[in-house]
């Protein structure tokens, strides 16, 4: 079987890449993801994990609300969940890299499982006590922070290349879906059997999650020991296999200095998340109210067409075919995103706006997808933690400058000036990129490049292949 290596050059020096298996790319068998256990683990336990926050979300401000905490206290208490969260997804990024993401992911889950079973405890036993909340929040902020890198970072190691793409989408759609059915049904469960119970169900669920990343631990333990040859064979994708004895392992800041599509790929993180962060909350929510004159169940309307559009444009991600240049098809489905988002707020009504803001998301979804693998795949393995913790703290960094943003626009202009602003300053990013020759063959598909031994500075380890 032939195997093709891909190797990208950065001042002298070779990164090698992803391990391309050409033969892999004809079997229509290799991209079902579900066809694979491990993946099939991961995926179960994240569905369960994604209901089970989707139901804390609505259980948690109507635990504070209504035990007469208040708005301040509930504010407080989501502080005290996201700083934490943000300030930690590099030191999950490096744990998931030093000590692989399955194990660092148990961890966080245990964590997780461990304090919102104190919440439920809490709950149940009387009332709202911020001196309790503030504690068990930052430490489900930590779980969350240390995870995420680590639930990136894990997929190539578990599918082959052929189905990574699959498997990215398969996993993000089962996030959106959940987030799509999750607070309806957690807000039936909240008010049928309260707060407490719904807790402990997603203490649950984290319990889940948790039993099926042992699973996947004990199976990747189980190839430890094998052949070179037969590990490579019994982990297809090994984006995170075991390092060549001797290698010289990658350093972050030399990519940060060296490498042009790195630097693209956070800006386009940055420029997307800067205009889209406090749009649904801030502009979507003014434009309802003031030009649109709908009530909420309108704006609902218009939350909930980004969000069907977003589950459609990842589901039309998955099933497409691996194309030759990734970053032009991924950097189009962005621009459509930009234009759906500049014409929403001026088509004269909620159905048109929906249908507008419909095309936002699916353009974003399927973008999302196709940048997402096509960066797992160029990734050095053993800087695919850190580099996706990096990658997470652009976007949710900015979330906080984003809701300001939003609402000095708003107030300044009128909630329609944001939309054509944001927009721009997504497409502005994308032209960037596409202006750059580098990104425009980002994961092209060619004849592999020599690399002289002698002048390898950063490389990676691995048959491997935003």
């Amino acid at each position: 079987m032939r195997r093709q290596k891909n190797t990208e050059r950065i001042e002298g020096a070779y990164i090698e890449g992803a391990y391309k298996d050409t033969a892999q790319d004809t079997k229509p068998p290799e991209s079902r993801p579900l066809r694979h256990r491990d993946f099939r683990l991961l995926a179960g336990g994240q569905l369960a994990s994604s209901l089970g926050d989707a139901f804390y979300a609505v259980a948690l401000p109507w635990y504070v609300l209504v035990g007469h905490g208040g708005s301040l206290m509930l504010s407080t208490v989501l502080f005290a969940y996201g700083v934490p969260r943000t300030a930690l997804l590099l030191v999950g990024g490096q744990a998931s890299d030093r000590w692989r993401p399955w194990t660092v992911m148990l961890g966080a889950d245990a964590v997780r499982a461990v304090a919102v079973a104190g919440l439920a405890v809490t709950a149940a036993l009387g009332p709202v006590q911020l001196w309790i909340l503030v504690p068990i929040a930052a430490a489900i902020g930590a779980g969350e922070g240390i995870f995420l890198p680590g639930s990136f970072a894990i997929v190539p190691a578990l599918l082959p290349d052929a189905g990574l793409q699959a498997g990215n989408a398969l996993l993000s759609g089962g996030t959106q879906a959940a987030a799509l059915v999750g607070p309806a049904l957690g807000g039936l469960l909240v008010a049928a059997v309260g707060a407490s119970s719904v807790f402990a169900f997603d203490a649950f669920t984290f319990a889940v999650s948790a039993l099926t990343l042992l699973g996947v631990r004990g199976a990747r333990r189980g190839t430890a020991g094998v052949s070179a040859a037969a590990a490579a064979q019994a982990q297809p994708a090994p984006a995170l296999a075991e390092s060549a004895p001797g290698a010289k392992p990658p350093k972050l800041t030399v990519l940060l200095r060296t490498s042009p599509v790195l630097l693209v790929v956070l800006l386009i993180t940055v420029a997307a998340n800067l205009g889209s962060g406090g749009l649904s909350q801030v502009a979507l929510a003014a434009l309802a109210r003031g030009p649109l004159h709908t009530d909420a169940a309108g704006y609902g309307v218009l939350i909930a067409a980004i969000a069907a559009g977003s589950l459609l444009g990842t589901v039309a991600a998955g099933r497409t075919r691996r194309v030759r240049r990734p970053a032009m098809l991924g950097s189009g489905a962005f621009l459509l995103a930009a234009v759906c988002l500049a014409v929403a707020p001026w088509l004269g009504g909620v159905g048109w706006d929906g249908a507008a803001l419909a095309g936002f998301g699916l353009g974003n979804g399927f973008g999302n997808i196709v940048m997402i693998t096509l960066f797992q795949r160029w990734a050095p393995p053993q800087l695919l933690g850190r580099l996706t913790g990096l990658l997470m703290l652009a976007s949710f960094g900015v979330f906080p400058l984003s809701a300001l943003f939003a609402g000095s626009v708003v107030g300044a202009f009128g909630p329609a000036a944001y939309f054509p602003l944001a927009a721009g300053m997504l497409a502005g990013a994308i032209g960037i990129g596409m202006a750059l020759r580098q990104w425009r063959e980002f994961g092209a598909e060619g004849p592999p490049a020599a690399a002289d031994p002698a002048r390898l500075e950063v490389a990676s380890t691995a048959a491997a292949p935003v």
